[in-house]
């Protein structure tokens, strides 16, 4: 009984740790929404150089867009021509370094943690984009962009589309294969080839700047979409901080190479968001985890989960994909490594540890973010 009370307290303390800064962050996110417009990436991505590259691990950094649906997005701007490397710098910058992830890093690990991960993360999205381009195979750019849409100044078309790759909620509506196309294509066939964040661009007007729309991006779309893996890592949480030996853990922590092969072999299959990564890292360092270790879990984690690799795979091949998780995991270790080496004496983890020690924001914010989570989760499924 005693360790089902522990359980529940941890939940709520790992919960009360990130609440507000969630809730600030998403804010924030829903105001980025309105003011960077939808194709500011793909107008700016060129073809496999470096500046492209750079370009996107840099736009990726603000955007307010979780690890669900980076996929989608990422999938549009490479068949609207960005390069190989600038889509899977694009992969790892974004979800790692969105606004709501470094407000939520800052809320259990402090600030230097948080600047040391942003920019890590940083390095890692340009080495691996780098090492795509030098490297990646050389498959036809046509063959690549022919399984969905192939769009042009005035036209939008779905070519080969029983091949075509298809994600959960990429499209909006079905694609329908057809044998000849009009050069101005039907109101009809612009929703169908262009919808819910495929390769076409839209000259859609501006609805103007609504606060409104702000809210509801911040919590109908983003928070919907990471209720799930958020609770998901809260619960994992609780469970390794109340039930993990620290005792058993303690012999498998003095041994820092194998610490951090460890937690590649947890993080990298995961899928869990970056946010929601953050309570389950907290968990680890809670029971004697360095903070590069942490720190490894959190950088390989939410840009290698299973569905983010099979995208890869289908997307690039698989010596890209072998690029891309090997680059991934072995400057993880690295950066990790680094820290533990030349910050490991600083005391990273700001949690409290009892409920009365929970400020009145925090508290009332947690009782707003588990709402939302038990509607999206159980009320709405």
């Amino acid at each position: 009984m005693d360790l089902i009370y522990k359980f529940f307290e941890n939940f709520f303390l790992l919960a009360s740790a990130m609440s507000f800064y969630i809730l600030l962050g998403l804010i924030i996110a829903g105001f980025l929404k309105q003011i960077v417009p939808s194709d500011f990436i793909s107008k700016h991505l060129g073809k496999s150089s470096l500046g492209s590259v750079i370009k996107a691990t840099i736009f990726g950094i603000p955007l307010p867009i979780c690890s669900c649906s980076v996929v989608p997005l990422a999938k549009s701007l490479q068949k609207e021509g960005a390069s190989r490397g600038a889509v899977q710098s694009f992969l790892i910058s974004t979800p790692i370094t969105g606004v709501d992830s470094i407000a939520a890093t800052y809320s259990f690990f402090g600030w230097f943690f948080t600047i040391y991960r942003v920019i890590t993360s940083v390095i890692i999205a340009i080495i691996v984009g780098i090492i795509e381009n030098i490297f990646g195979s050389k498959e036809d750019i046509q063959d690549v962009q022919s399984r969905g849409c192939a769009c042009s100044d005035d036209s939008c078309e779905d070519t080969k589309t029983k091949n075509s790759f298809t994600l959960n909620n990429s499209l909006s509506k079905p694609q329908v294969a057809t044998t000849s196309f009009s050069r101005t294509p039907t109101k009809e066939s612009e929703d169908s080839c262009c919808s819910g964040g495929s390769c076409c661009s839209s000259e859609s007007k501006s609805e103007g700047f609504s606060i409104k729309s702000v809210f509801d991006y911040a919590f109908n779309t983003l928070f919907k979409d990471i209720a799930k893996s958020l609770l998901f890592g809260l619960i994992l949480g609780a469970i390794f901080t109340t039930f993990l030996p620290k005792e058993m853990l303690a012999t498998i922590y003095d041994n820092r190479f194998l610490t951090y092969f460890m937690v590649l072999i947890v993080a990298m299959p995961l899928y869990v968001c970056a946010t929601a990564s953050l309570p389950i890292a907290a968990a680890f360092v809670l029971s004697g985890m360095s903070a590069g270790a942490a720190f490894a879990f959190l950088s390989a984690g939410p840009a290698t989960n299973t569905i983010t690799m099979g995208v890869v795979a289908q997307m690039f091949g698989k010596k890209s994909l072998a690029i891309y998780v090997g680059t991934i995991a072995i400057l993880s270790i690295i950066f990790g490594y680094l820290f533990d080496i030349f910050f490991g004496n600083l005391k990273v983890l700001k949690l409290v540890n009892s409920i009365e020690k929970i400020s009145v924001v925090d508290m009332v914010s947690t009782i707003i973010m588990l709402s939302l989570i038990i509607y999206y989760v159980v009320l709405k499924r």
